[in-house]
């Protein structure tokens, strides 16, 4: 499998961090976009991220290829196809039909979508039975997770071959076998945020100490178990006396929270716009981001050490 091509469709930040992934991992890539300018300049990127990731030299001797999505048609040896293009429906759609034409019907063809389900990109298409998303976290090149979804057409086993592929690539990948708005790791995130937001809406906690609370309990558990292994070492009769008291005084609102919806209409909307719940000058914004990715490296390099 390590010497089959891996075919990115796209040149933007995702596609980058995708494909730097793959190089790192020894694997032929082919990066397609929409000039052989942008393409070259996505692989150049990602051969300069791959570098970032390894403390020794990239394999030598292994392809990387760019050319012109429109034209480029040498599915030789391919064994995956992943879109990162544009998060616009009309635009991922005409290239799954086109895809859909195009691709070898054994070859599997995933989107990195975030919004969109694979159900509704490939609803209709004839070949829609090898179509899944393959869903990435920021930054690309160092979260290790892939959601692999199903949609309701998707061939299963085969999107057990694109997991096992992503193992061989190094990367961590679920199979989430309903195609449901936010998949898995969303869904957890989402819900988890919305009690954080409502503890701020109702004065309970400051979203710093929000934060330091999550950071510094069961998130910094969750760095070496999940949650449920870490409940099947703490015990599970625990956790169900405890969620007796605690579940019915859970939000459960379908509303954004007002803290955030009072954020946004006064244009503080993070650090890209200067504030948030927090000020942030340029060079604290800079310095925190740096701090972040070490510590997402430092993290990545233990995993791999694994």
């Amino acid at each position: 499998m390590l010497s089959q091509k891996i075919v990115v469709l796209g040149t933007g930040t995702m596609a980058v961090g995708i494909a730097a992934g793959f190089i790192e991992a020894g694997m032929p890539l082919v990066v397609l976009g929409r000039s052989e300018e942008k393409a070259q300049s996505a692989l150049s990127d990602a051969l300069k991220l791959a570098q970032t990731l390894s403390a020794q030299a990239l394999p030598s001797g292994v392809s990387q290829e760019t050319g012109l999505m429109s034209a480029w048609d040498n599915w030789t040896s391919v064994a995956w196809v992943i879109e990162t293009v544009s998060e616009d429906f009309v635009i991922k759609r005409a290239l799954f039909e086109e895809l859909d034409r195009r691709v070898p019907a054994h070859i599997p063809i995933g989107t990195n979508s975030s919004g969109f389900p694979i159900s509704r990109l490939a609803e209709g298409l004839a070949t829609r039975s090898r179509m899944f998303n393959a869903h990435y976290f920021m930054p690309a090149h160092l979260v290790p997770l892939v959601e692999v979804a199903l949609g309701a057409d998707s061939d299963a086993q085969l999107g057990e071959a694109v997991c096992e592929l992503y193992r061989r690539a190094g990367k961590k990948p679920v199979l989430v076998r309903q195609d449901i708005p936010g998949l898995l790791a969303n869904r957890i995130q989402h819900a988890l945020m919305r009690e954080a937001l409502d503890l701020i809406d109702r004065g309970v906690a400051s979203a710093q100490d929000v934060d330091t609370a999550v950071r510094y309990s069961f998130g910094f558990r969750y760095a070496a178990a999940g949650p449920v292994l870490q409940k099947e070492i703490s015990g599970w009769d625990s956790m169900a006396r405890a969620s007796e008291e605690i579940y019915p005084s859970l939000s459960n609102t379908h509303q954004l929270a007002r803290c955030v919806a009072d954020k946004i209409a006064e244009g503080k909307t993070g650090m890209k716009a200067g504030a948030g719940f927090s000020e942030w000058s340029r060079e604290q914004a800079t310095k925190v981001r740096e701090n972040y990715d070490q510590r997402l490296k430092a993290a990545f390099d233990v995993l791999k050490m694994k």
